[in-house]
């Protein structure tokens, strides 16, 4: 595999689990910027090296997916993305782009407003339904909620048959503080940002608590209409304001598209005093007709583009540095400001990242530093701009919650504490072992957790397993019947299959997939024990820093001890991977494309369950490429390399 297809690769994987936690999770972990500059990064690689471009990329999809809380709605007009510009330049392209279609175009510009876009449909002028975007395809119903919005009207001010219209549900800034204020004082974990906040609301099982929360909404365009003719996207948005829906005020149309960037420029000047958040400004164009003859790509409209507003920047003091130890002793440094007014919000602490980047940037307390926040995420120093210190931050050479010495490993950046019984990893490493993905223990939340390691109950991880349901049922909050779910659900969880206790025990590099691949190679957990690095890298997906973490890990006292009290207190180490027969042993399938009578988990299963295995990019090593309709660049290196490829029809032949 080539460094620029692992790069694909790598890239591809990032975004699809950022833009769940942006989209689905409402939960984000990087800024917008930066996830940004990563798709435009992929997009770029795509273009260039179109052999590894594939359908399922998320270049070709709009982020989000419907969530199974609320029913289904299909909608009959996509609702698509926009084109992100991040300079002039890329402007004047799209300008360019527009004239060689059409002649003289006139463009509306207007504020992107940062919330939760959605669909109202009306029939007879009364509301009928409403629903997220989802996937630009299908979205969620959440009609209920969108009810409870006052500016979405439930009657509009003609009775028109039919109209369906797209706006953006937000929560302004005003309300956002009080609901922040509220999680704060019930010991709730607040939301990051307004636009969180918007999206965590919308999608409440009980519409009486997205009604407490302040939500607004601004509508900006017609989906479709039935017994009015509009012709053009401004004359829309008056109407749009005539039939009682909020629109946003500021939209303007204009002649050329130096004026849209003056408009631009404009809107960016006074974003800080608006009462909500907005991410950049969009330009259309204005007529419809012109817009028809445009068209649009498999995600975005060709005749709209989103400028996006670079990250704000502001100055301010550096007070202090802490060092956060995390579940994998990996030591965190965060600035402590003086508060500074940064993209709508006060802004106290900042990441350092770690300690090569404060010496690369010679950062220390007492400086003047620039702080810069494109997003809702913990802001990040950018630079030193008053050096008042003298040289630069140093690490503590001892663990600040336990004490033991640090150590940084060859070729890397990170700091870690290496001290196994360290409190401060004891308590996300037991959080992570009782999680989902892991051992899955219901019951053994954060909150809980934190509360028996307090209490004494527990000290390492092995302790959960000898928890006692009277010593629970005595604490504070605790009744019989929680304490003896705890210790059902405790019970339970030694029954899970192998691959759920490798990840659970926390194993650097190796993830559930991973920790799926190992089990199912080596049966149980002896062999993984014995397995020598040449041998674990044998597996295809794993590279040499995955085998050598594992050996490391299963090599270490502290882990050899572990497992002999996990096979003490009776937990399962063997895997439960059922083998009907050994039909494919020593065989390795790579599945592409959408086939007709199976998931793909359905058939990735089926061929472990014959001794199989699965990976996720073809390669020699490969033995048969599973092949479905709309196929992509997967086929394409199979024919190239000479790999089998197999129809469905000649897979089902094999599993008869």
């Amino acid at each position: 595999m080539t460094d620029i297809e692992n790069r694909i690769i790598e890239l591809r994987k990032t975004l699809i689990y950022h833009s769940n936690r942006y989209y689905n999770d409402d939960a984000p972990e990087i800024e917008d910027y930066e996830y940004d500059m990563m798709m435009r990064e992929l997009k770029a690689l795509e273009e260039e090296y179109p052999e590894y471009d594939t359908p399922d990329s998320p270049t070709k999809r709009v982020g989000g997916k419907a969530d199974n809380t609320f029913e289904s709605v299909v909608h009959t007009v996509r609702m698509e993305s926009l084109q992100d510009a991040f300079s002039k330049e890329e402007i004047y392209d799209f300008d360019k782009r527009v004239r060689e279609v059409i002649d003289n175009p006139h463009y509306v510009v207007e504020p992107k407003i940062d919330g939760l876009s959605v669909s109202l449909e009306y029939t007879n002028g009364v509301f009928t339904r409403g629903s997220t975007r989802g996937d630009g395809d299908t979205g969620e119903d959440v009609s209920g909620n969108l009810r409870v919005i006052r500016n979405i009207p439930l009657k509009l001010n003609e009775d028109l048959p039919f109209i369906e219209v797209r706006g953006e549900v937000y929560m302004p800034k005003k309300s956002f503080e009080r609901v922040v204020d509220r999680q704060l004082i019930a010991g709730e974990k607040p939301f990051k940002n307004p636009r969180n906040a918007a999206a965590g609301s919308l999608r409440q099982k009980d519409s009486k608590v997205t009604a407490t929360r302040g939500l607004d909404i601004f509508v900006f365009n017609v989906q479709q209409i039935e017994g009015r003719e509009l012709n053009s996207h401004k004359e829309s948005l008056d109407y749009l304001a005539k039939l009682g829906f909020s629109t946003v005020k500021s939209y303007k149309r204009v002649d050329s598209i130096e004026d849209a960037l003056l408009e631009i420029e404009k809107i960016g000047d006074m974003r800080g005093e608006l009462e909500y958040d907005i991410d950049g400004a969009v330009i259309k164009v204005d007529d419809f007709d012109q817009r028809e003859l445009l068209g649009s790509t498999s995600k975005f409209p060709k005749w709209a583009v989103a400028f996006k507003y670079p990250p704000e920047e502001k100055q301010t003091k550096l007070i202090d540095i802490e060092i956060a130890v995390g579940r994998t002793g990996v030591l965190t440094p965060t600035a402590v400001l003086e508060p500074v007014h940064l993209a709508g919000t006060t802004v106290s602490r900042a990441t350092l990242h770690n300690q090569d980047f404060i010496n690369e940037k010679n950062i220390n307390i007492g400086d003047v530093v620039t702080v810069r926040k494109a997003g809702d995420i913990i802001p990040e120093v950018l630079c030193v701009n008053d050096k008042l210190s003298e040289g630069s931050f140093i690490y503590p050479e001892a663990c600040p919650s336990c004490g033991e010495r640090v150590v940084r490993e060859e070729g890397e950046a990170a700091i870690r504490c290496i001290n196994p019984e360290c409190p401060a990893q004891l308590l996300r490493n037991l959080i992570h072992f009782c999680s989902r993905d892991a051992m899955d223990i219901e019951g053994l939340g954060p909150s809980i957790i934190e509360t028996f390691v307090n209490e004494g109950m527990i000290t390492k991880t092995t302790d959960i397993y000898r928890l006692d349901e009277g010593e629970i049922a005595k604490l504070e909050g605790f009744k019989e019947t929680s304490a003896n779910n705890i210790i059902t659900s405790v019970e339970k969880s030694k029954q899970n299959d192998l691959s759920k206790l490798i990840f659970a025990l926390g194993i650097r590099h190796i993830g559930a997939k991973a920790a799926k691949l190992l089990s199912d190679e080596f049966k149980n957990i002896d062999a993984i024990m014995n397995a020598e690095v040449s041998d674990i890298s044998e597996i295809e997906g794993f590279g040499e820093i995955m085998a050598e973490a594992v050996y490391d890990f299963f090599n270490s006292d502290g882990a050899k001890e572990l497992v002999s009290e996990i096979k003490e207190l009776g937990l399962n180490t063997e895997s439960k991977t059922q083998i009907v027969d050994n039909r494919f042993e020593g065989k390795t399938f790579v599945l592409t494309g959408t086939l007709e009578n199976y998931k793909r988990s359905e058939a990735s299963k089926i061929i472990e369950g014959f001794g199989g295995k699965t990976a996720s990019s073809v390669s020699k090593k490969t033995s048969y490429v599973l092949s479905g309709e709309a196929s992509g660049s997967k086929l394409d290196k199979a024919n190239k390399l000479g790999v089998p490829v197999i129809s469905e029809a000649e897979f089902e032949e094999m599993i008869k």
